[in-house]
Order: structure tokens, then C-alpha cells, then sequence
């Protein structure tokens, strides 16, 4: 299927293209068309709306039933334009099914707003992006509850599939990285005091054994603990990491035991050196990176870990 002709389609041509098309077959023409392509679509101020509106009002068709059902809640969509929302909308789910609201305004409550550009979220309503990274990158800014967020990202099916297409708190290093590459401090303060924080922290210290070099780690031994702080809870979480025998393995909370050192640190700044914007020296150095112990093998646990590279 090919979505170029709604580049010069009326918007009455549009709407009934929306309502006829097989719902399966619209996920995948969205996700084969160039941003360019589908920019130049969602771009016509008369035919945005009704993409818009044709594509969420066949949400629950190409939505993974069991994840479906799971969601309770109410969704607003503000649809920027040239650094302005240019329209709103809202789904309400519950008991597996999807109320659609259209063109509400900005006091309409709801659980979480999500506010980005017509491209990004037509990509993410189709299961073409993953809301997280999204977020991370700050071309997706979501305002309240984090796992209806997550939940909306990770809802849609791989289209002839009951598999879904994104899980969101699934986060691959090298993708992490690379949404962060353009990603201001500010913006990470504002990602990690948010609902986000817990799902972010846990990737990385899950994933964060795989990315241990054997080489590079043989015959060390050491064990560091982190305090991560800036929680607007005033919780400081904690965790553990434990190298022997070029293998790394991670706790979660207080764990008994003695440790060369122990790095307090702000979640961002712990964020931006797990995935290579920070360096373990400079944050040291700066005072972003506070190490009580031995700092020499603090040091060495940075130095064997395979920081992931931006692609």
C-alpha cells in the first residue's frame, strides 16, 4: 500500500481512506513510508486532523488484545506544529476497549500528556517508535503517569502477528546512548525526577553484567556500591556491583559485605556514565561523581565496562 496519494488528497478523500483501509495493512504502509513522505502527509494543516483522528479510531485493531485489556486510564495527545500545539486529543481505556476524543482542550484531565509532533507520534501509535527512548531523546514529552505511557507505547502488534512490535522498558544500551547524544543535562534532571526513573535505573544495572569486557576484567576483583540520589521521593537508591573472574553481577538495595568504594551521584550524572557521556575521570574530577573508598577501583570497574557507543 502506498500512502503518497494522501499528499494531495481532499480531506473527505482522506477520512473515507482512513475508515475503508485494512487497519493491518495501514500499520505497515506507515511504517515503509519515509519520515520525509509521511511529514509531508501529516504537515497539510486539512489532512493531519483527520490522519490523526483515522488512525487512533482504529487503535483497538492493531492493538495486542492481552495489553489491550490491561490498560485503564485517560491519554491526552497534544499535536505540536512549528513549536506549538496545533491540536488535541484524548483516548479513555478500560475493559479493553478505546474511547476516542477529539479536539478537547487543555483542561482535559487525564492520567498522562503526551506532546510531540504529528510524525512522532503517528510512529509511535503504530508501533514504528519506542516511547522511552523517545522520551529520553526529548522528542516526546510526557507529563504524568509513566507506566500508562509505557503501557500506550507497548500496546501495538506486529501487523499478520499477536506479537507486540516495541516493548518500551526493554533499552538497549547502544539505543539509550544514542537518544542521549543530543539530550541537554537539563532535560536528564527532568527525565530521571520522573515516573521514568525506576524504569531507567533498572535497565541499566540489568544489562550493565552484559556489557562487562572478560578480557579486560580478568583477574580483577572488586565490589563497588552506588548511591543514587535526587529522587524527589528523598529515597536514595542503592545498588551493588560485585566483579570476580571477569564476571559482574549486581544487587539491588543495602547488601552485607565489605566494598572498595561506594559513588554517590545524581541519577543523570550516573545515567550520562553508564552510556558514555560522562567520563568516570572528568565526573571524579568535577564533583559530579563522589566516591568514598578506594578510588582506584572505582576507577577500574569504569575501565572494564564496555561503554556503548552511539550509532
Amino acid at each position: 500500500m502506498d500512502l503518497t496519494p494522501l499528499r494531495t488528497a481532499t480531506p473527505a478523500e482522506a477520512a473515507r481512506f482512513f475508515a475503508e483501509v485494512d487497519a493491518e495493512a495501514l500499520v505497515a504502509a506507515v511504517a515503509a513510508t519515509t519520515d520525509a513522505d509521511l511529514t509531508a502527509i501529516v504537515d497539510r494543516d486539512e489532512i493531519r486532523p483527520v490522519a490523526v483522528e483515522g488512525i487512533l479510531a482504529r487503535l483497538e485493531e492493531y492493538a495486542v488484545p492481552e495489553r489491550l485489556a490491561a490498560m485503564e486510564g485517560a491519554v491526552r495527545i497534544d499535536l505540536e506544529r512549528r513549536g506549538r500545539v496545533a491540536e488535541r486529543h484524548a483516548l479513555s481505556f478500560a475493559g479493553g476497549r478505546i474511547d476516542l476524543l477529539t479536539h478537547v482542550g487543555a483542561d482535559h484531565g487525564a492520567d498522562v500528556v503526551l506532546r510531540s509532533d504529528a510524525l512522532r507520534f503517528v510512529r509511535l501509535v503504530s508501533g514504528g517508535c519506542n516511547a522511552a527512548l523517545e522520551y529520553l531523546a526529548g522528542t516526546l514529552d510526557i507529563a504524568g503517569s509513566a507506566d500508562l505511557a509505557l503501557a500506550l507505547g507497548g500496546m501495538f502488534r506486529v501487523p499478520g502477528t499477536d506479537d507486540a512490535v516495541v516493548d518500551p522498558a526493554a533499552l538497549d544500551p547502544v539505543d539509550v546512548a544514542t537518544a542521549l547524544a543530543a539530550a541537554s543535562r537539563k532535560h536528564l534532571e527532568r527525565v530521571m525526577a520522573s515516573g521514568f526513573r525506576p524504569v531507567v535505573l533498572g535497565e541499566i544495572f540489568r544489562r550493565l553484567p552484559d556489557l562487562v569486557d572478560p578480557a579486560t576484567a580478568a583477574g580483577t576483583s572488586l565490589t563497588v556500591g552506588f548511591r543514587l540520589i535526587g529522587n524527589p521521593s528523598g529515597e536514595v537508591e542503592r545498588y551493588v556491583v560485585r566483579l570476580a573472574s571477569g564476571v559482574a553481577t549486581v544487587e539491588q538495595g543495602e547488601s552485607g559485605g565489605s566494598r572498595d568504594a561506594t559513588v554517590t551521584c545524581q541519577a543523570h550524572d550516573f545515567l550520562r556514565l553508564a552510556t558514555g557521556h560522562l567520563s568516570a575521570v572528568t565526573g571524579v574530577l568535577k564533583g559530579q561523581l563522589k566516591v568514598k573508598g578506594d578510588k582506584v577501583k572505582a576507577l577500574k570497574l569504569s575501565s572494564v565496562i564496555d561503554i556503548p557507543q552511539p550509532r
